[in-house]
């Protein structure tokens, strides 16, 4: 079983910065990726970026390239995902996820989710 569990949403004002945290634990032997993903009402689940938590290679979308970054820090089951230059258009509830693949970018293959975190950017 794998535990995923992320926190740090809130509401920031456009151009701001928040931080996201993420906890991937438990039988992680199958699960090296870990994905962050982002939904709005009426909308999929959007692919935001990816991290091979041990290489520390990344993939990133085109929409939060350059803004967001993602990182892991393995001895304390964690990745995290910093977003600097925040944007209205960022508003949704972030996903944190394992799955097997870190370059994998769409959301079945991804096993294991946490229950989300509401990020909201004012303009």
């Amino acid at each position: 079983q794998v535990h995923v569990a992320e926190s740090g949403g809130g509401l920031v004002q456009a151009g701001g910065s928040l931080r996201l945290s993420c906890v991937v634990a438990g039988r992680t032997d199958f699960s090296d990726a870990g994905g962050w993903f982002r939904q709005t009402p009426g909308k999929e689940r959007e692919f935001i970026g990816s991290i091979s938590r041990s290489s520390g290679r990344t993939n990133y979308a085109d929409s939060v390239k350059g803004r967001f970054t993602i990182t892991r820090d393995n001895a304390n089951d964690m990745v995290y995902l910093q977003m600097n230059s925040l944007k209205p258009e960022d508003t949704a509830v972030y996903y944190c996820a394992a799955g097997q693949w870190w370059s994998d970018t769409v959301e079945s293959s991804y096993v294991y989710w946490g229950q989300g975190t509401q990020v909201t950017v004012s303009s």
